[in-house]
């Protein structure tokens, strides 16, 4: 068991393409792990049939000789947003138990297609809304990795939080992931995996669970760049059933990584430093700049000047979208129903959302339906729109300058659980650094960088312009071969 669950994605499926192993016995080893590992919390629901059938699927195509796809005989870990047909999906949320889609998301079928089988649903923060893992109704996810000294469970970051935690515990060589404000990459960073969150538009978000409309984006978290190209290009692709969706073709990113930056410009931006960052992570800052320059890049300095409105529109625009979104949630069609004695309809609704959302989706709600009100429109969300436009042109204007824009993922390591459940404002300060690229769709992507000195792991954030996710991973790859990233966390579980 243990030699396949060490194996990521590229290795899995050239294994498997070779015959050196089968697809199956790659299955079964990682079914074995997930079901030793329910201590973490990682997934909500297993499905090992599903992994199963779709390894003898691929073991089949095997013997006749056929294409086995991007993704051949990989099992994957698939994030409780995606709508997996006739498998529960509940956004963590207990307004959704229970809940069996009659359809398949459009990014889960592209993997499926491309030869991947799904080990189970992952555990998230509610409608992903969280920078902890502590807001799902199904249980708090603890990451596989431990402070030096302390028996603590510590935070695998939100929302994601499941899908890193199952990666960095090599019980899936991959998952998928969501990333509104940065809950693809914070993550990953706490876990010392990589993570890459494409231009909006890239993934289709059909059949993806909504938080905000105009800044979800699906993406892959696994162990290496590598295996996020390999991964990124079967779920990305233009879908008519989404209208934000890209109609490009999708580049061949994994066959054009390239560790040689020569030429490139690596822009820092002198806002990022910020008071309160570990001074661990501004060193690991340094020691990046190092390793691009090394690999060729010249190191440049950028400036983007709105960078400390971001976090404050975003959690305007965010809940804004989400009490919209959420509205939908109301117990007629599907989902929870609770009718008290006597009841009419609105009496009704309030019994279904008291009961069926945490406290943290309560507390978005309330802000965006707020800010959204008449009297408050104007001087909330039409200002923090405005926001997100300079923003956008603060990146413009930076890439004018360079390729490739370099920056801590994070302020901080991970954290205790429950340490921050009382400041609900530091809780989102985590996402500081993540959440600009967001307002501006663009790609961006978090490797590992180090382990600070109590062991804990520290990634650092590539951010490049629209439609270059190959400049990001290639800027991933030079970080990544010279780190020589191995460290991962001794199994407690």
């Amino acid at each position: 068991m243990t030699a396949y669950t060490q194996l990521g994605v590229k290795d899995i499926r050239d294994g498997v393409a070779s015959g050196d192993f089968t697809a199956r016995e790659v299955a079964e080893s990682f079914n074995a792990a997930v079901a030793s590992a329910a201590e973490l919390n990682a997934f909500i629901v297993t499905t090992p049939d599903h992994a199963l059938t779709a390894a003898d699927a691929v073991d089949a195509k095997r013997a006749r000789g056929e294409d086995l796809g991007k993704m051949g005989g990989v099992p994957i870990g698939m994030k409780d947003l995606f709508a997996t047909k006739g498998v529960q999906t509940t956004a963590a949320s207990h307004i959704l138990e229970g809940f069996k889609p009659e359809y398949e998301s459009t990014v889960s079928q592209k993997l499926w297609d491309a030869g991947a089988g799904m080990l189970g649903k992952l555990n998230l923060d509610q409608f992903a809304m969280g920078s902890s893992n502590e807001t799902s109704y199904f249980g708090n996810v603890s990451s596989p990795w431990k402070k030096d000294g302390t028996n603590a469970a510590m935070s695998p970051g939100g929302s994601s939080g499941g899908s890193s935690s199952a990666v960095a515990a090599r019980i899936a060589p991959a998952a998928t992931g969501t990333d509104t404000g940065g809950s693809i990459r914070q993550p990953a960073a706490f876990t010392g995996i990589c993570g890459i969150k494409p231009t909006y538009g890239r993934c289709s978000r059909w059949g993806v669970v909504a938080f905000a409309s105009s800044l979800d984006q699906a993406g892959p978290m696994a162990r290496s760049v590598e295996d996020c190209a390999i991964m990124l290009e079967a779920m990305a692709g233009f879908d008519p059933k989404d209208a934000t969706s890209l109609q490009m073709d999708v580049p061949n990113w994994e066959a054009t990584l390239s560790a040689d930056l020569k030429g490139k410009k690596i822009g820092i931006p002198r806002e990022y430093r910020m008071d309160g960052t570990d001074q661990a992570i501004l060193d690991s800052w340094e020691q990046g700049k190092a390793m691009l320059r090394d690999a060729g890049a010249e190191i440049v300095d950028v400036s983007l000047p709105h960078t400390k409105y971001a976090l404050p529109a975003y959690y305007i625009i965010a809940p804004a979208e989400a009490s919209s979104n959420l509205a939908r949630y109301d117990g007629v069609r599907y989902g929870l129903r609770d009718l008290p004695d006597g009841a009419g309809l609105q009496d009704m609704y309030a019994a279904i959302r008291a009961a069926g959302f945490g406290d943290e989706v309560k507390r978005r709600v309330l802000i965006g339906t707020y800010v959204l009100s008449a009297g408050f429109y104007d001087a909330y969300y039409t200002q923090a729109q405005k926001i997100r436009t300079l923003v956008a042109q603060d990146f413009e204007k930076a890439f004018a300058e360079c390729d490739v824009i370099l920056a801590p993922t994070t302020p901080t390591a991970s954290f205790p659980l429950g340490s921050l459940n009382e400041d609900p404002l530091t809780m989102y300060l985590n996402d500081v650094f993540a959440v600009p690229a967001s307002l501006a769709g663009l790609p961006a992507m978090s490797v590992p960088a180090t382990v600070n000195p109590d062991g804990l792991p520290l990634g650092l954030q590539l951010v490049g312009r629209p439609f270059d996710e190959q400049g990001v991973l290639n800027a991933g790859l030079a970080i990544q071969q010279r780190v020589g990233f191995e460290a991962q966390p001794e199994k407690w579980w």
